[in-house]
């Protein structure tokens, strides 16, 4: 049961610290609606979409306003769809990105992801449509989410894909520069991707799950910062306890929001993810959470430090407060959704090779960053390739979501627009990797994979 203590501590967390349920995520199997004829598959997927989420938005709105939590978005997860649309045999898969946009937009989430392969052994022919369709289908889609996985710790790393996606991911800037090039912002690369992940846009729904369920993605680096500022100048173990006792009050949140959304849908609990993760609002920062430990910038030496310490108590914290904790579950650092992480980029202090040092112990990767336009694709997917073998070597979820900004440099700045935010262009290394990554293969697995 949540106490009557627990509920006036959350509402001062929502008047005074930006505490939000960042999503409600309705992740939905469309395995049966497999079909050798794309426009029947297109037609089954959009009638399971729109018949489960039918009454998601509705009452993510009633939970809102009976509980006084913001709950920012609502979304929905689905199969991969190089998995679902296997058996269609088609080369192109842009009709079926509208088709889940169609359905998004007709239940009135903020997002779907699952347009989506994995790939860390190898393509298969849907596999290479499905990631062939992706600048196209970013281009002509609103709310549609792709992610690709090239790697695990126990597969090791496909190094075609990796050089793909490079390609990939310069061809989606083309083909969206009218629009700040926002494509590759609805775009993420993986390496150990989870199945339950409700956070965009990574999300899709595994193999491995329900025919239909319920993830809930909890937000509050305002709340954490709040804590902190009561115990300034405090030894390591009192702020490590803060982070713990802060992490478990947020989680409650969510696991309360989690269980009655599961119960007015009549659709099972899955997960609670227990990452915090940042906006462009003042006071909803990671990167201030750092300054409130004693960092002047994030990026300063201890950053790294400082983002282990949060990470793993939030963990700590967070994971006694829910019966399923799952996703990815630490700290996102995302340059542009982050106002203190972008004001480090602007005052030189953030730089690509820190942030690199940085995703070795936080929740996810190289996240919103900005960069030239004129990047050649063999240097992102080496970015690709150093950020994987980060979550290969180190058996954690690791991504990037790179975004080059055609017709700009460093130092200017590029507006994406709502949770999105902003972001100064960051200078990348300028020497070559493209003998490197031209060699194609497969990188072996670490030897400590082998575990059986």
């Amino acid at each position: 049961m949540i106490s009557k203590r627990e509920i006036l501590e959350t509402n001062k967390m929502i008047q005074e610290a930006n505490l939000d349920v960042r999503t409600i995520t309705m992740g939905i199997s469309l395995l049966d609606c497999a079909d050798a004829d794309i426009n029947k598959f297109n037609e089954k997927i959009y009638n399971k979409i729109t018949t489960c989420a039918k009454d998601l938005v509705k009452v993510g709105n009633e939970l809102e306003k009976q509980f006084g939590i913001p709950i920012v978005n609502k979304r929905i997860s689905v199969t991969p769809i190089a998995i679902a649309a296997a058996g269609c045999r088609e080369t192109n898969y842009v009709s079926i990105a509208k088709t889940l946009d169609k359905a998004a937009k007709a239940v009135g989430v903020n997002f779907i992801g699952g347009f989506s392969a994995l790939v860390h052994k190898g393509c298969t022919p849907s596999d290479l449509a499905l990631i062939n369709s992706i600048p196209q289908a970013l281009s002509e889609t609103d709310i549609v989410c792709s992610s690709v996985n090239i790697g695990t710790s126990r597969n090791g790393l496909d190094m075609d894909a990796v050089k793909r996606m490079g390609e990939i991911t310069l061809e989606t800037a083309q083909a969206t520069k009218d629009n700040n090039c926002l494509g590759c912002a609805k775009l993420v690369i993986f390496c150990n991707a989870v199945e339950d992940n409700p956070f965009m846009a990574g999300a899709f729904h595994g193999v491995g799950e329900k025919d239909c369920v319920i993830n809930v993605g909890v937000s509050g680096p305002g709340v954490v910062k709040k804590a902190l500022e009561e115990c300034r100048g405090e030894d390591f173990e009192t702020l490590c306890e803060t982070i713990k006792k802060t992490a478990f009050k947020i989680t409650r949140v969510g696991q309360l929001v989690a269980q009655e959304a599961s119960k007015r849908l009549g659709v099972p609990f899955g997960i609670i993810d227990l990452s915090l993760a940042p906006t462009p609002a003042i006071g909803d920062s990671i990167a201030e959470i750092f300054q409130e430990m004693g960092l002047q910038e994030a990026g300063a030496p201890g950053t790294t430090a400082a983002l282990a310490m949060l990470n793993d108590n939030v963990k700590k914290g967070g994971v006694m407060a829910s019966s399923y904790v799952g996703g990815l579950s630490g700290a996102f650092i995302p340059v542009s959704e982050d106002n203190g992480m972008i004001q480090a980029a602007l005052c030189g202090s953030l730089t690509l090779e820190k942030l690199e040092a940085m995703t070795c112990v936080c929740s996810v990767g190289l996240d919103m960053i900005a960069i030239p336009g004129d990047t050649p694709a063999t240097t992102i997917s080496g970015i690709i390739a150093d950020e994987a073998a980060i979550g290969m070597i180190n058996n954690k979820t690791t991504a990037v979501r790179l975004i080059p900004v055609i017709g700009k440099g460093v130092g200017e700045m590029v507006e994406f627009g709502g949770l999105l935010g902003y972001a100064p262009i960051m200078p990348v290394n300028k020497f070559s990797c493209a003998d490197f990554i031209n060699r194609g293969g497969r990188m072996p697995a670490p030897i400590h994979s082998f575990k059986n």
